[in-house]
């Protein structure tokens, strides 16, 4: 919360003249900013933030959209990140097999994947992937990889056939938006929004 402060004073101080002028007369950008940092609550929760927000949803809809920028703070457009980092020793991958009457977007790394050694510890492969119908239920595909190597590089598993890949749905994130917006010391800081009303 300390980091937004300093970063709302430092905008609030490039924005507004010395001529008693409102956080509402802040250029559009600004506002959207402002609104998007706020983290606790978040922009939903605060009265003012909700009307440039809305706005900006709206105008999101329409063709020919440009992100309003607000040039003070030196952020520039948002990124977005629709999924969570793969765990360790995942990394990700696409579901999207060219099957899917084009509702998936090409190439969307929606997935997780891993090589585990179902021999190495069978008690506790059984607790994660054992139940076929738990992994329906949750997306998980348990495949054999048979061959002399998989896509990981690993080698030896024709001989012994311990090795599988698992593969589960990448987690979404909540607030899949973010503003990398510079502190007092030009270090960039993260502040990741939604844009649900």
């Amino acid at each position: 919360m300390k980091h937004l402060l300093y970063a709302a004073a430092g905008l609030a101080a490039l924005t507004f003249a010395p001529t008693g002028a409102k956080t509402e007369d802040a250029p559009w950008g600004c506002q959207v900013l402002l609104c998007a940092a706020s983290q606790n609550p978040s922009w939903q929760g605060v009265p003012y933030c909700v009307p440039p927000m809305k706005r900006l949803i709206a105008a999101m809809a329409k063709p020919g959209f440009d992100w309003p920028i607000c040039h003070e703070a030196k952020a520039g457009e948002p990124g977005r990140q629709e999924f969570e980092d793969c765990p360790a020793g995942s990394r990700p991958t696409s579901s999207n097999d060219g099957n899917d009457n084009g509702l998936r977007r090409r190439n969307e790394e929606d997935q997780c994947v891993r090589v585990v050694d179902r021999c190495e510890n069978r008690g506790e492969y059984n607790r994660l992937y054992g139940d076929e119908d738990a992994n329906q239920r949750n997306g998980v595909t348990v495949r054999s990889i048979s061959g002399n190597s998989d896509h990981f590089g690993n080698r030896d598993n024709r001989y012994n056939g311990c090795k599988v890949q698992v593969t589960s749905p990448r987690p979404r994130r909540a607030n899949p938006w973010f503003f990398d917006i510079p502190n007092d010391k030009g270090v960039e800081e993260r502040f990741w929004f939604n844009l649900r009303t």
